[in-house]
């Protein structure tokens, strides 16, 4: 078969991301080449493919889901917000500059071309490709020149299933409202509707197909049920940056202003008897078994924020009685004595470091990015129980830190006592280094180790084949198959 299907939402975060990775591992399953596409997402959570360019990190699970390694083509306009006002503009993988929301509005009709290129270049290559869209498609006063949502609809002639969450209340007002405010030839690209994360017994919401169905002259093609699946999300929406509750190992993550990545962290929560919480306040800190800084979009500025929270006082006074501390990329780098920026590559000016180790970083223009792999060299202190675990990741960042202490890997970073750092994203994901580490901390703390922690891309391909099953299983995939090879106007 040949086609392409267009996932748009009632709102952010009503499982677009993850219902396009399903249809990605269906069609895959089914031995159908496909591929995912998203002309302009907006995430700090980013991934570098192995020639170096950088997409979002949704993108890049959707990929994988497919079958495939990661291309940027799937992901040509990535927008990481730098400030409220601002964000960091990737085109093709590569740094374009930084733009105001204004002035970014009014220009982004131009990166149409560059979004139909790659569009069409996998196009190409591909018997399928799974569109997904970004927020809403309705937002009125963003509508002129729109590049992500019916603009983009249009200009490829993509069918568009409409997705609402349930769970979140109000589905009929999502879905019907959003449909009465499309424009008619927008409306006319809907082929069917999705309801999504229902839980409970589905057959309660019958009435309310019957009605979705009468009302707005469209097909429901599932009601989707809430499923639990670890994989990588993209935004601050995420659930797994609210508060966790359980006992044993406590491992807390501070939850910087401008967090990126905080999918490094997803490895540590596989094993049973570990909480991985989210703190941004000293209040909510307590005594946990480890503290991460993980990486940030705006170093300079989230320094100041542990600073002025007091939560940077409170990471010293723990880590002096004991509580081990590791920082990764812009927490690695807070984590030393300074951060300067002689560029202005994020404003200008410099702080003060929390101390922890020796390193001096200087930002600078040009972004390092790189996929790395080595081996952790620790051979004393409580980062020692990494010593000799073989890891793979990669790094994107701003800037050189200069560290005369002891290096974590071969690959860089520093170690001090039980203070570490690295530049490395998914340092965590290989079951050689999470779970020594998690082993340690239980016998700190006389708990048991249950073990169980598999390499994270094996893990990640559990997950996809329950997402699959589950979403096959109440989606009506001969319809939504018979939608892809729909020749809509507009072609």
């Amino acid at each position: 078969m040949k086609g392409r299907i267009m996932l748009q939402g009632t709102m952010s975060n009503v499982g677009k991301s993850f219902l396009t990775a399903a249809l990605c591992r269906i069609l895959h399953v089914d031995g159908i080449p496909c591929a995912p596409f998203k002309a302009q997402n907006m995430a700090l959570n980013s991934y570098i493919t192995p020639d170096g360019l950088e997409l979002g990190r949704a993108q890049a699970m959707q990929a994988q889901a497919a079958g495939l390694e990661p291309d940027v083509r799937m992901n040509p306009v990535l927008l990481k917000p730098t400030t409220d006002t601002g964000s960091q503009v990737i085109v093709r993988g590569r740094v374009h500059s930084d733009m105001g929301a204004v002035p970014y509005f009014r220009y982004r009709h131009r990166l149409m071309p560059v979004i139909l290129e790659c569009y069409r270049s996998l196009q190409a290559q591909y018997d399928v490709l799974v569109i997904e869209g970004a927020g809403s498609p309705c937002e009125l006063n963003l509508r002129r020149d729109d590049i992500v949502n019916m603009g983009l609809a249009r200009a490829v002639g993509a069918p568009v299933l409409l997705i609402g969450d349930i769970d979140r209340g109000g589905i009929f007002a999502q879905l019907l409202g959003t449909l009465s405010l499309l424009e008619p030839e927008e409306r006319s690209l809907v082929r069917g509707l999705i309801v999504n994360n229902f839980r409970g017994d589905a057959s309660l919401f019958d009435e309310g197909v019957r009605i979705l169905e009468e009302r707005s002259g469209l097909p429901v093609l599932g009601v989707i049920p809430h499923l639990t699946c670890e994989l990588e999300d993209e935004d601050s929406l995420s659930a797994k940056l609210h508060a966790a509750t359980g006992e044993g190992v406590d491992i807390a993550v501070i939850r910087l202003p401008r967090l990126s990545n905080f999918t490094d962290l997803d490895p540590l929560t596989q094993y049973d008897g570990v909480r991985v919480r989210y703190v941004d306040a000293p209040s909510r800190l307590g005594i946990p078994d480890l503290i991460v800084l993980p990486g940030t979009k705006s170093t300079i500025a989230d320094g100041r924020f542990l600073q002025e929270s007091g939560l940077g006082a409170a990471i010293v006074r723990l880590h002096a009685l004991g509580v081990p501390v590791f920082g990764i990329c812009g927490g690695y780098q807070l984590m030393g004595c300074t951060v300067s920026d002689p560029e202005g590559v994020e404003g200008g000016g410099s702080i003060r470091g929390l101390g922890l180790l020796a390193g001096e970083t200087v930002l600078a223009g040009e972004k390092h990015r790189s996929r790395t792999q080595g081996t952790c060299l620790v051979q004393e202190g409580f980062f020692s129980c990494l010593h000799g675990a073989h890891f793979s990741g990669y790094e994107i960042h701003h800037g050189v830190t200069d560290d005369p202490g002891p290096p974590l890997t071969t690959a860089g970073g520093s170690v001090c006592g039980h203070a570490a750092g690295c530049y490395i994203h998914g340092f965590f994901d290989r079951a050689q280094v999470s779970g020594a580490l998690i082993r340690a901390l239980c016998e700190r703390r006389g708990l048991p180790f249950a073990g169980g922690g598999l390499d994270r891309d094996a893990f990640r391909e559990t997950q996809f084949a329950a997402l699959a099953e589950g979403v096959r299983a109440h989606l009506d995939m001969a319809r939504v198959r018979r939608i892809m090879e729909e020749d809509v106007h507009g072609a």
